[in-house]
């Protein structure tokens, strides 16, 4: 059984990843639904939470279907990160988490996210300062490092442990290659294999496919798996991981009846949490995936993206639905 702190995830748990502007409320309801183990909010400013910023504590939003669930915090200043970690617990997550992964260059080349891997006394006691400050679990997700010169993650992994955290969470690339490349688990692999580390070690990069999760699970010998972008839109690959490691064989794909179901209500719920205007255009980057492989779509697609009145999208997914309801996706 896996656990952080007293929550008990499971024997192999799949967490969604925190992804700004699609690891929302609205999403997080889908991922939950079909089989997400443990959630994480998008990762949320510091300093625009101890302002009391209006995009930042809406992402504090959390609901009790969703548990258990993180919330994610990132900053540069270890001050900020203390009081937002109060702030973020007073919404009453499970878990406190600390973004020292994120690698856009208006992030990390400030010093927050991945780019305190370039100051490891620095991450060290501005982890050890929020462990102290709340009562909750804090996790960590981070990166090998900030490129292949600086790889130090089994010292970043002793670290954070040392001070407190109580699960780790890496991205097996470093900061320079963005999401470029292919995710180097075997260096994952030794963090979890060094006979000092005992949180939990969960793997992160490139799983899109539960034949790849049983294969990595079973190759690297992590605790569990965090999947983010082969979520997007596609929130079935969780059950999907699961029912394959259980039993070796594959589920049938969502028929395009189920995910025009599944995208409508998505689309709803987006438009009630973040407004017309917002809520429609944070959806299009999920329709790609929704439906995915299916064969003279470009079409179809472009009015997705382009149509910007709520009850047309809806006529259009419902199009989509009778047009194609006889194809079967492989």
């Amino acid at each position: 059984m896996v656990k952080i702190g007293n929550i008990e995830l499971g024997n192999f748990p799949l967490l969604l990843a925190p992804m700004e502007d699609v690891s929302d409320p609205p999403f997080r309801a889908l991922c939950k639904e079909h089989g997400a183990d443990m959630m994480y909010t998008e990762f949320i400013s510091a300093e625009g939470l101890i302002r009391d910023a209006k995009k930042s504590v809406q992402k504090l939003d959390i609901y009790d279907y969703e548990r258990p669930i993180g919330i994610q915090i990132f900053g540069d200043k270890i001050e900020s990160m203390r009081e937002a970690a109060v702030i973020a617990e007073n919404a009453d997550p499970e878990i406190i988490d600390i973004n020292y992964g994120c690698p856009v260059k208006k992030v990390a080349c400030k010093g927050a996210g991945a780019g305190i891997l370039l100051d490891l006394p620095k991450m060290q006691t501005m982890t050890s300062e929020i462990v102290k400050k709340v009562n909750k679990p804090v996790t960590v997700k981070t990166r090998l490092g900030w490129d292949e010169n600086s790889i130090k993650i089994e010292e970043v992994a002793m670290r954070l442990q040392d001070v407190g955290v109580q699960a780790l969470t890496i991205h097996g690339r470093t900061r320079k290659q963005m999401y470029k490349g292919e995710a180097d688990w075997s260096l994952i692999a030794k963090v979890k294999e060094n006979p000092n580390i005992n949180i939990p070690i969960f793997g992160n990069g490139d799983i899109d496919s539960p034949q790849k999760a049983l294969s990595f699970k079973n190759k690297y010998g992590i605790d569990g798996i965090m999947i983010g972008r082969a979520a997007i839109g596609y929130p079935w690959i969780f059950n999907e991981i699961k029912h394959f490691m259980d039993t070796g064989n594959e589920l049938d794909p969502p028929s395009i009846s189920e995910r025009v179901e599944v995208a409508k209500r998505h689309l709803k719920f987006s438009l009630e949490w973040k407004g017309e205007k917002l809520g429609l255009f944070e959806m299009r980057r999920h329709y790609t995936n929704y439906f995915k492989r299916i064969p003279d779509f470009k079409a179809y697609r472009t009015r997705l993206v382009e149509t910007e009145e709520p009850e047309l999208l809806i006529a259009v997914l419902d199009e989509i639905k009778s047009q194609f309801s006889e194809i079967a996706l492989v």
